[in-house]
This record gives C-alpha cells, sequence and structure tokens, in this order.
C-alpha cells in the first residue's frame, strides 16, 4: 500500500492483512503529530479514544479502519468541541454524533478529530483567530481555501485519506482547488443534516467530503445519502449506486463551456487556459462543447444567496447568545462576521427574506434553461490563483466586503439553485500551485458528474498529495 493511498485503496490493504486498521491510524495520528504545528488542520483530537475504537471491535464495513476528520462547522462528533472558527461558542461541547458521522463510523470509518474552519464559514480562506490559519500544503503561505480549508490541507498533505467538508457558497470546491483535490458538492437533499434543525439557509449547504480521487467520493456519496424520514428536501434515488456510475466511461455529453463570470467580474488567463485544456481534454474523449454564455442573472443570485446567509447568521448569533444569556459582546466576532451581523440585523425585513428565496428559484429556472441544451456546465473553479494568506483577512472588514465574492464567483450559484457541483484538478499556474475545474449538472445529476469526472482523472491523472508531503 502507497502511503498516500486513497481511502478505497486504504480499506482493501486492511482487509487483504497487508496492513491493519491500528496501523494506520497509528500513522494518521503520526502524520498529523509531525506536520499539523506547521498546517493548522486538526482543531481538536480523540487519538486514544479512536485507538481504543480500533483495537475494540469496528463495524465491518467497507471503509473499515479508514481514518477521517470531521469538519468543526455543521457536524458535531460526541465528546469533542464544536468551535463553528468562533470565540462565541468555543466552550460548545458536542454531546452527540451528527447523523452523518454516525454513517460514517457504521461505514468503519475512525474519526480522529475536527478540523479547521474560518467564522462560521464566513470566508474562501481558513484563517480564523481561534485557531489560527490552515496552511495550503503546496505552498505554506499561501490558503488552502475555506471553509473547508483544514479538511483539504489534511488530505492534501497525507495527514488522512479524505476528510468531511460542507459547502454553502463554495466551500468543498473551493479548497479543493487550492489543494489539488477532487470536491463534490451534491444536489440538495442528498446529504441529510440531521439532527441540527434546518435554518433558512440549509437548502444553500450540502455536506460531502473531500477526496484525492473521485471513486473515493462515489463510494461516500453512496454509504451516506439516503434522507432522514421527515427531512425537508431529499433529491431522488438513483437508480444506479452512484459508485457504478463512477466506474463506467459516460455516454457522449454536450457540455457548455463558460470562461467568463456572470458578474462580468475578471478571471485570470492561466485560469482559462488550463479549463480550455479541460475542454479539448473532453472533446478528445468524444464530448460535445460548445462555448455558451452564463446566463442567468448574477446580481439577482448574489442578492437572494446573501439574504439567506444572512438571515442565517442572525439565527445563529441570536440562538447562542440565548442560551448564554447575555448579550454580544466586542470580542465575541471577529471584525467581518460582526459586521455582516450588524448590516443585517440593521436592515433584515421579512419581506427581503421572501424576495430572497423568489429570487434563488428564478435563478435556478434560468440556469435550468440551459441544461435543456447542455448536460453539463464546464467553468473555472476559481477566477484566481491561490491567494497569500491575509488576502482574504477578516480583520479587515471592508476589504473582505470587497473581495471575498470573487471566490466564489463561479461556485455560489450551484449553491443558490441546489444543483451538484464538483472541481477536479485541471493544472499548475506559473507558480506550481493547483488549478481547479468546476463542473455543474442538473438537479440529481451526480452520476454523470462522476462519471465524466472519472474519465478525465484517468485520461489525466493528477498528483495525489502536494510534492513536499509525497513519498
Amino acid at each position: 500500500m502507497t502511503t498516500y493511498a486513497d481511502a478505497t485503496a486504504t480499506a482493501a490493504a486492511i482487509r487483504s492483512g497487508e496492513v491493519s486498521a491500528r496501523e494506520v491510524v497509528e500513522r494518521a495520528i503520526a502524520r498529523i503529530e509531525e506536520h499539523d504545528a506547521v498546517l493548522g488542520c486538526v482543531v481538536s483530537e480523540r487519538f486514544e479514544r479512536a485507538l481504543a475504537e480500533v483495537d475494540a471491535v469496528l463495524p465491518p464495513g467497507p471503509l473499515h479502519g479508514v481514518p477521517l476528520l470531521v469538519k468543526d462547522l455543521g457536524m458535531r462528533v460526541a465528546g469533542l468541541p464544536a468551535t463553528r472558527g468562533s470565540r462565541l461558542w468555543v466552550d460548545d461541547v458536542a454531546t452527540v454524533d451528527s447523523e452523518l458521522v454516525r454513517r460514517y463510523r457504521a461505514a468503519g470509518m475512525v474519526v480522529l478529530g475536527t478540523s479547521n474552519s474560518p467564522e462560521l464559514g464566513k470566508s474562501a480562506s481558513t484563517e480564523p483567530l481561534l485557531h489560527g490559519p490552515t496552511r495550503n500544503p503546496w505552498s505554506t503561505g499561501r490558503s488552502a481555501g475555506g471553509s473547508s480549508g483544514g479538511s483539504a490541507a489534511a488530505v492534501a498533505a497525507d495527514l488522512v485519506p479524505l476528510a468531511h467538508g460542507n459547502d454553502g457558497g463554495g466551500s468543498l470546491r473551493i479548497p479543493a482547488s487550492m489543494c489539488g483535490l477532487f470536491g463534490l458538492k451534491p444536489s440538495r437533499g442528498r446529504v441529510t443534516t440531521f439532527p441540527a434543525a434546518s435554518s433558512l439557509a440549509a437548502p444553500l449547504t450540502a455536506n460531502h467530503v473531500l477526496t484525492r480521487s473521485v471513486r473515493d467520493s462515489a463510494l461516500l456519496l453512496d454509504l451516506t445519502s439516503a434522507p432522514v424520514r421527515g427531512d425537508a428536501f431529499a433529491a431522488p434515488t438513483p437508480a444506479t449506486p452512484f459508485a457504478e456510475q463512477a466506474a463506467r466511461p459516460p455516454a457522449r455529453l454536450r457540455i457548455g463551456l463558460v470562461t467568463r463570470r456572470a458578474d462580468g467580474g475578471a478571471v485570470d488567463p492561466q485560469v482559462v487556459e488550463a479549463v480550455r485544456t479541460t475542454a479539448t481534454l473532453c472533446e478528445d474523449l468524444g464530448h460535445v462543447v460548445d462555448e455558451v454564455s452564463p446566463a442567468y442573472d448574477a446580481g439577482l443570485a448574489t442578492a437572494g444567496f446573501a439574504t439567506l446567509m444572512g438571515v442565517s447568521l442572525l439565527a445563529e448569533v441570536g440562538h447562542r447568545l440565548g442560551e448564554l444569556g447575555r448579550e454580544l459582546r466586542e470580542d465575541d466576532l471577529e471584525p467581518f462576521t460582526r459586521m455582516l451581523h450588524d448590516h443585517y440585523r440593521a436592515t433584515m425585513t421579512a419581506v427581503e427574506v421572501h424576495d430572497a428565496h423568489v429570487a434563488v428559484q428564478e435563478v435556478g429556472w434560468q440556469l435550468g434553461a440551459i441544461f435543456e441544451r447542455v448536460d453539463l456546465l464546464l467553468t473555472p473553479t476559481l477566477p484566481l490563483p491561490v491567494p497569500e494568506l491575509g488576502v482574504l483577512d477578516t480583520r479587515r472588514p471592508e476589504v473582505m466586503w470587497q473581495v471575498a465574492g470573487d471566490y466564489s464567483s463561479f461556485t455560489a450559484v450551484a449553491n443558490a439553485t441546489g444543483m451538484p457541483a464538483l472541481s477536479l484538478p485541471c493544472g499548475l499556474d506559473r507558480d506550481g500551485l493547483p488549478l481547479g475545474a468546476h463542473l455543474m449538472g442538473d438537479l440529481g445529476a451526480e452520476g454523470t458528474l462522476l462519471a465524466l469526472a472519472a474519465q478525465l482523472e484517468q485520461a489525466r491523472p493528477w498528483p495525489l498529495v502536494a510534492p513536499a508531503y509525497a513519498g
């Protein structure tokens, strides 16, 4: 077994007796202890309990003995802090596992701890004041992305084979792009959030994993995507398991290539060149690629998205203060989060919330019309190369207000509409840092996305880990 095998290969090595589950978990713990002081991926650990679970009887699931991290936002691991990257929740400790974590355990996986996240996920870079920044394993002065940056860096540095993340505006796909990984945001309602009650922003957010391989992502989706009875949203059950769909080439696809931002903002030429190279590869594989325009109202999408995220922020902070029985203090929130909170608290109306729901539905219909002509859309994941740490500094709220939206300009529309989308590596920029190609499909199209991604992966394999951490 290679030292940086994916989760599927790791589980197979354990089943064959080539390596024991304890050896795999011990190695992951040793890698974290060796490298995390620099990378800043892990914010709480349960190493002794994880080893005790391995020494007891792990469930004989398909990923028996495979270690992972769970993002410290949106999911809870019993006995570990659930800080959300915020000082306001620093002493909140989970008493039960979220349903998704329970499903990881049922598949035989071993939770080693929780991974770093920006405060309440409100940044495309993981640099919370509470835990400090997560550094990109490809270049430690650069961002690992956000908000699932801790998970992405841990996988890219071969600390764990895969890690949980979630995506409210690109938070799986942005760090996947920056760290050279595969990241799929499933359709709305594909993966349950139980027992966390849905907020108004829940339709925008999806949970899944950051992986090195397409097959790992497909397998995890099969293992975790059954709805809980009573879920407000449930995606249609596929006729064929996602892992089977990913294992066979797709039929000839009509792919719409988009290289311009719908909001008219700038796109770096390096990014455009890399995505055009991916488009050419798709044609070489027998698919039809035509350039199309981003035909949806970007202003409507942004306004609706921002309002729904804003009202969710108000609710989260308000409920937490109710639990604590006090008012908001000056140092409870980072400056950018506090600016967002105060802005929406002063301006939000019930009519605006209603109109935001209408807006994202209208954008869904606009984008849906494109899928009458194409099967998938191909765009850059990010319009810009990987930024240095500090570019997205939440201590400078005015700067964040101006530039934060750039990094989700291609990704957030999939959250507004609930459509599935993914990022896969498509090359390196002039500094040797990863670039990502973004594929998006209509609701329920994860199987098609995974099949094409696996075909691209086979035709043009990408590095499994950051070069400095390989071997």
